[in-house]
Parts: structure tokens; C-alpha cells; sequence
């Protein structure tokens, strides 16, 4: 294996949407000399992940509670590694995973944040500055990026940057079932106005909130349905909010569906309503659906949407109701000039191969080596 260049991707787990994501990185090799070994620190043996992220994947099957401390065991292991495939440089994605690759002796390390307060703490601060020779920060949006240049305000800025979130396109195009389809797994009547939304019932992503500007347009949109795909804690707390407004006839929480992205031509418009974003994956997936999206204007979903869809004030619902009621009453013309922009943001910005070619032109990318 001396001769073939080998880049290790260290991640914690492949819960979602990590999975994915270990898959997105690999894309960025894709046409290069290089290979990518994928590490998944916890987690039994998936095929299904396997296949999704491509190339050779390992799975080490670590407990969390083993990677609490030194994470001694996991160091060895890895550094085992490296004495096998002598890697040209790592990813790793999270803290714990940026802190175990630093242990390679003299390779670079792109360290990838997909939160806010990566680096609240003293001793994560002290320690990253510490390897600031060798490790190159990335945000997954420019919110992230700035949220760690404020916390490191010593850490060379050059090396700390953004690398967007992507999709394969044309793979999730493909996957997306149509409107009539959609409409019917879902059992919607094919005339209502559909407002959708697909999260975790938690309070970042603050459905309360587009519950509240849901009823607000039912007196103009009667027909107007909302659905909410995912599950969480807050389930009886919506639940009781949605029948204190008095819309259960209205409004319905699907729970968890699997594969919801290729049910979101059944909708009218997306919209997001969460207060805490880091970049808003399912922004992507709506804008792949062709359909129009409204997203509330915090984290990294200004950055994706541009001024293609429509924001709003955080906790906003009388706001997001207005909006609601712009995309309503759009004429078929301005819709499909809104889908269009959307489509145009999403290929130039947020594809696999747009994002590969934005990385390779990164300034640090020239030093990996």
C-alpha cells in the first residue's frame, strides 16, 4: 500500500446524518490520486453504511463511553493503522475524532465542525491551539466557521474555513417520487395546499412556532394542511398546542418516515422553522424536490437559500405566517422563477461537484501534504 495515497476519514459514528456525510467527504477524491480509508469509531458492521460512503470503510465498534478520557486504545489503533496505509493526511469529523487523528505523528489534520461551541471549552481551546501547526478547522457553513474563529481568536484565520454541506443530485433527483405518488403514500387529498416540514420534534427546530403561523392563514387557506415528519420529546407538548388551536383536522405529526426526502414533491412549499441550524440539510433536499422553501434566518440556512427562498425572523410566527401566505398566492409564473433560482443555488453551490471543486481550490489544500 506504500505507493497508493492514502487519506484516512475519522468519524465518530454514522448515526444520521453521518452516514451521509462520511459519504460527502469521500466524494471530494473522487478523480484524484488519492484513496480514502473511512474509520467509524462506533458502530457495529453496516453494510448498508458501507455502501453509502464508498471505498474501504472500517468499523471499530468502540462503545461511546470508551471514547470518554485519553481515548488511549483508540489512538493505538489508529496509529496501527497508519503504519499500514501511511496516510497523507486525515479528516476527522468532531471534536473527539479531531483529537485522536492529531496523535498521527507529522500529518495534517482537516478538523470538521458540524455544531456550534466546538471550542467553548478551556481545555478544547488549549489543546487545538497546541497542534495549530498541523490542523486546518472547517466549518460546515460560514456560521460555524465564525463561531470557531471567535473562540480561537489566536488560531491562524487562513486555517480556519468552510466546506458546505452537498448532495448527489442527480442520485436524489431520481430517488423523489412524484407529486400524485407522494400525495398518495401520504394519503393527502391532491387539492390541498401543503405546507411540510421534516425535523426532530425538538426544540431547535421550534415547530411551535410554525404551528401558531399554520392557524394564523387557515382563515384564508382553508384547505391548507401542515405535515411534520420526525419524532421527539416535544411530541405531546405539540400535540396539545395543536389541539388548543384548534387545527387536528389540519395539522398532522407523521412521525418518523423513513426516507422522507423523496416524499417532498407531495408538498406545496417547505418550510423550516428552527432556531438552532448549523446548515439546514433538508433545505438541500427541498431544493432538489423543485419545490418553494422558507426557512427561518438563523444559522447557516441564510447561506444556502441566498435570496432564492424566503426567511424569516427567528420565533417569528406572525412572520412566517405572511410567508406562508406570499407563496400561496404566487402566480405560476413566480413560482416556477422561485423553484428555478432555487435549483440554479442548489447545482452551483451545494452538489458534489460543485462543493469538490470549491475544496480543491481552498488555500490550504495545497498543504495537506
Amino acid at each position: 500500500m506504500a505507493d497508493t495515497k492514502w487519506v484516512l476519514q475519522l468519524c465518530h459514528g454514522y448515526s444520521a446524518p453521518f452516514g451521509d456525510v462520511a459519504r460527502q467527504w469521500h466524494t471530494l477524491f473522487d478523480g484524484t490520486d488519492y484513496r480514502v480509508l473511512t474509520v467509524f469509531l462506533t458502530g457495529a458492521p453496516d453494510s448498508q453504511i458501507k455502501s453509502l460512503v464508498g471505498g474501504e470503510v472500517i468499523f471499530l465498534d468502540f462503545d461511546s463511553k470508551a471514547l470518554r478520557g485519553l481515548k488511549v486504545r483508540q489512538i493505538q489503533q489508529i496509529r496501527n493503522l497508519h503504519k499500514q496505509y501511511q496516510f497523507k493526511f486525515a479528516i476527522a469529523h468532531r471534536y473527539k475524532s479531531i483529537y485522536i487523528a492529531s496523535h498521527l505523528p507529522k500529518i495534517k489534520v482537516i478538523g470538521v465542525s458540524h455544531a456550534y461551541d466546538v471550542y467553548s471549552r478551556f481545555l478544547r481551546r488549549r489543546y487545538v491551539m497546541s497542534q495549530s501547526d498541523r490542523l486546518f478547522l472547517i466549518g460546515v457553513s460560514n456560521a460555524i466557521r465564525d463561531d470557531a474563529r471567535a473562540a480561537l481568536p489566536r488560531f491562524p484565520e487562513r486555517q480556519i474555513q468552510t466546506v458546505y454541506n452537498h448532495i448527489d443530485y442527480d442520485t436524489m433527483h431520481d430517488f423523489l417520487l412524484t407529486k400524485e405518488a407522494a400525495r398518495e403514500y401520504l394519503q393527502i387529498e391532491k387539492d390541498a395546499f401543503v405546507v411540510g416540514n421534516v425535523g426532530r420534534l425538538h426544540p431547535d427546530k421550534d415547530q411551535a412556532t410554525l404551528i401558531a403561523a399554520f392557524a394564523k392563514i387557515l382563515p384564508v387557506v382553508p384547505d391548507a394542511r401542515l405535515l411534520i415528519m420526525g419524532e421527539g420529546r416535544l411530541r405531546g407538548a405539540l400535540e396539545r398546542q395543536i389541539e388548543e388551536l384548534g387545527v387536528a383536522r389540519q395539522v398532522e405529526l407523521k412521525g418518523r418516515v423513513p426516507n422522507a426526502s423523496r416524499l417532498f414533491r407531495a408538498f406545496d412549499l417547505f418550510a423550516l422553522s428552527s432556531d438552532y441550524e448549523p446548515f439546514g440539510m433538508v433545505l438541500l433536499e427541498a431544493m432538489a424536490a423543485g419545490i418553494p422553501v422558507i426557512s427561518s434566518n438563523c444559522g447557516g440556512a441564510p447561506e444556502v437559500l441566498g435570496d432564492a427562498g424566503r426567511l424569516f425572523p427567528v420565533a417569528n410566527s406572525e412572520a412566517l405566517a405572511q410567508a406562508l401566505l406570499g407563496i400561496y398566492g404566487m402566480g405560476q409564473e413566480e413560482r416556477r422563477s422561485m423553484v428555478e433560482a432555487l435549483q440554479e443555488r442548489l447545482k452551483g453551490n451545494f452538489t458534489d461537484e460543485a462543493v469538490r471543486g470549491a475544496f480543491w481550490k481552498q488555500s490550504f489544500a495545497g498543504e495537506l501534504c
